[in-house]
């Protein structure tokens, strides 16, 4: 998964590239957004993002106490709590923002849109890897709560309030609680598998 391999594998980008991009992003992803300044200035899921990717490069540093302190304001600051030890991709967007929590050995893929009200977690205090690993392309609905060390394939949509425990294929489709999967259909579009109302609880 090209998303939790940014730090060694990925092009470098600048950082204005990035913002760029994350912006470029922002603007396919939300139908109500009007422009880039807009964006830059308004949307605190980018703030978020931003101020992670800062707070992460102090952690990988060993500022381990800074990091977390500067995690702490931008959860004051947006609403959106990311652990500065969480391995995250590019382009990744937050859609509203406000409730997300993305605990410390979560890995996101390129490409993934959360919206508010997520939880990537973990179900045990034991040590090594806790929390969910996103493929790249995965959609998240509101509301929705993924806990443990589990893997969710590339592509695959989790609807709105649906609790996943165990890892998923590529190319799925999860809803309920606990969550079920199925594979994508031929044609099934993300955002229309997120605002259907069978896929929510």
């Amino acid at each position: 998964m090209s998303g939790t391999s940014t730090d060694t594998a990925a092009p470098r980008l600048g950082a204005f590239a990035r913002v760029r991009e994350d912006i470029a992003a922002a603007k396919l992803r939300d139908p109500a957004a009007r422009g880039a300044a807009e964006i830059a200035v308004l949307y605190s899921g980018l703030h978020a993002i931003w101020i992670y990717r800062v707070a992460h490069a102090l952690w990988r540093r060993g500022w381990r106490f800074a990091a977390r302190a500067l995690s702490q304001a931008a959860r004051w600051v947006t609403g959106v709590e990311i652990h500065p030890g969480a391995t995250i991709g590019r382009r990744f967007f937050i859609d509203h923002g406000m409730g997300v929590v993305i605990g410390e050995t979560a890995e996101i893929g390129d490409d993934v849109m959360l919206y508010h009200g997520v939880t990537l977690g973990g179900r045990t205090r034991d040590a090594g890897k806790r929390h969910p690993t996103l493929g790249d392309g995965v959609a998240v609905g509101a509301g929705a709560k993924i806990l443990g060390p589990i893997t969710i394939g590339a592509g695959s949509v989790v609807g709105a309030n649906a609790v996943v425990t165990r890892d998923a294929p590529a190319d799925s489709v999860l809803v309920g609680v606990p969550a079920t999967a199925r594979s994508r259909r031929a044609g099934e579009e993300t955002r229309a598998l997120l605002t259907t109302p069978e896929y929510f609880i």
